[in-house]
């Protein structure tokens, strides 16, 4: 879209805006017709720990949601001197999971409990089992057993559960309800229904009976929406929240709220079946798409779905590159004692390239990158680790491969039991995050653990806030019957420019024998931890 085009959609409110609640920033973004950024803003935030718990006051909420969006509107009229009065359709998203409970009067009953609390062990443990179903301790319903098993004395007052995207929209709607995505990491959902899980909600029901609570749980869940579906429009009073100066209007049709997972696949367009993404950075995840549930439990993995409600496995490493970046960080420290002036992205670029050139095993060496504990290989901390033997190959470029191989290990493992176990078939997958940042060199790596095409985007980093205004804009401008997997393919990301690079045949076994002497070398790992106290 030129300038004028663009001014006449802000003045004729054909944009569509998208603001999503991160764990260390609010993101607004506003796009046009074409889907492309017009104006964004932003707020910078963190979690605080207060009396053990994880969390974010809702004054800061406010405060945040605020702030992102006058930065917003500031933009747009500087840069097409039209004030932001209307627009066609708003979405919020926000980090999944934790726990917001309210009483009938609309009253925060506790601090709001972020998706990073750890204290819902018994919880989660107790539920999986009887659901036979995983339940993360980050998952909202564990929150809430937790807090019945400690007998809270909020528990009985509760009216309204829900989640931070799905507060701030029904502030603004008067509507509880949450997009089937975001609700995935608050309850089971069966995605024949596209709702729920009726016989978990029953066995749930009974442990409450059991209790002496008189709520039941279908009563304080938000109502589930799929993507594509009206969730309520701005009220006088939300425009007068979202927009204190006034000049927003109110009527403007909102989209179901989603979280942080459910946007990511958006933002990849990877919400098809046999489609997944991986964002990879501080820790990594991967999220496939499936074609069917999976048969049985596996602890190591979570079961979400996307914002139509598709079942996905997701694989969650809380390692990823943190302690690449702390070797990198170690070089930098030796070309600045040389005297040697080298821009930082320049020494990253030069020292993941070299990984190309080493063995294609690494030469026999071996990382553990556990900053911190790694549930899917069972450890409740982490000590990084470099090994070697005499006879190992130890050369710089294989030191790099081995570190790069060593920031997808515990994800690997995870992954394994999906190709392995479950024979999940995949077609392709969209790498994002800043390991894939140095061209080719990520890719490659990812490729040949997962032994699949792996595409990069041009749009890959525009993130979440994107997402959720895409499917704001899926509720506004989709033709009848039109699946967003279509919406996405034909109107978003056809002529998209992207790199796809295929696994290579020497790539894949020589990660597959660095695996096999990933695992074996687990033991040292636990005695580190046991040890070095």
């Amino acid at each position: 879209m030129n300038r004028n085009d663009t001014q006449k959609a802000i003045e004729s409110g054909k944009t569509v805006l998208g603001i999503e609640f991160g764990s260390t920033r609010i993101k607004a973004v506003l796009i046009g017709e074409d889907h492309m950024s017009i104006a964004s803003g932003s707020y910078e935030w963190e979690n605080q720990y207060e009396n053990g718990i994880w969390t974010y006051s809702l004054e800061e909420v406010w405060a945040g949601l605020q702030a992102s969006y006058q930065k917003l509107s500031n933009e747009v009229f500087e840069n097409y001197n039209t004030p932001l009065q209307t627009i066609g359709a708003i979405g919020f998203s926000g980090m999944m999971h934790g726990y917001m409970a309210f009483d009938k009067d609309g009253n925060l009953l506790v601090p709001f409990r972020t998706w990073r609390n750890t204290i819902t062990g018994q919880a989660a443990e107790e539920l999986t089992d009887l659901f036979q179903f995983n339940i993360p301790q980050r998952w909202s319903i564990a929150h809430l057993y937790q807090a019945i098993l400690n007998k809270e004395p909020h528990v009985g007052n509760i009216s309204f559960l829900t989640t931070l995207a799905g507060y701030v929209h029904w502030q603004l709607t008067g509507n509880k309800v949450l997009g089937v995505g975001e609700a995935s990491g608050v309850f089971p959902i069966n995605s024949e229904t596209n709702d729920y899980d009726e016989s978990m909600i029953k066995l749930f029901n009974e442990r409450l009976e059991a209790e002496g609570i008189s709520w039941k749980l279908q009563d304080i869940l938000p109502k589930v929406l799929v993507a594509g579906e009206a969730a309520g429009v701005l009220t006088e009073e939300g425009a007068k929240l979202l927009d204190p100066t006034g000049q927003l209007q109110a009527n403007i049709p909102l989209c179901p709220p989603e979280g942080d997972a459910g946007t990511g696949m958006v933002a990849t367009n990877s919400v098809a079946v046999r489609t997944g993404n991986v964002s990879a950075g501080t820790s990594v995840f991967a999220m496939i798409v499936l074609e069917k549930a999976l048969s049985k439990l596996y602890p190591e993995i979570d079961m979400v779905t996307t914002p139509t409600g598709k079942p996905v496995a997701m694989v969650h490493s809380n390692n990823c590159t943190s302690d690449l970046n702390a070797w990198v960080g170690l070089f930098q420290e030796f070309t600045d004692a040389l005297g040697v002036e080298i821009d930082q992205s320049r020494l990253f670029e030069t020292l993941y390239q070299k990984a190309l050139t080493g063995d294609a095993d690494g030469g026999g060496l071996l990382a553990y990158n556990y900053l911190s504990g790694e549930h899917i290989t069972h450890f409740e901390e982490g000590r990084p680790l470099f090994i070697r033997t005499p006879e190992s190959n130890f050369t710089l470029s294989n030191f790099m491969r081995v570190h790069l191989f060593s920031a997808l290990g515990a994800l690997k493992i995870g992954l394994d039991i999906l190709f392995e176990q479950e024979r999940v078939e995949i077609d392709q997958i969209l790498g994002h995050g800043g390991f894939f940042k140095t061209k080719e060199v990520g890719q490659k790596m990812m490729a040949a653990a997962m032994n699949v095409p792996v595409t990069v985007m041009e749009s890959a980093g525009e993130g979440g806030a994107w997402g959720i205004a895409l499917l704001a804009a899926y509720l506004l401008q989709k033709a009848e019957d039109e699946t967003l997997e279509a919406y996405l393919s034909n109107k978003v990301f056809a002529g998209e420019a992207g790199a796809t690079i295929a696994p290579e045949q020497r790539d894949v076994e020589g990660f597959t024998a660095f695996m096999e002497r990933y695992k074996k070398g687990l033991v040292i790992e636990r005695t580190a931890v046991d040890t070095l106290k």
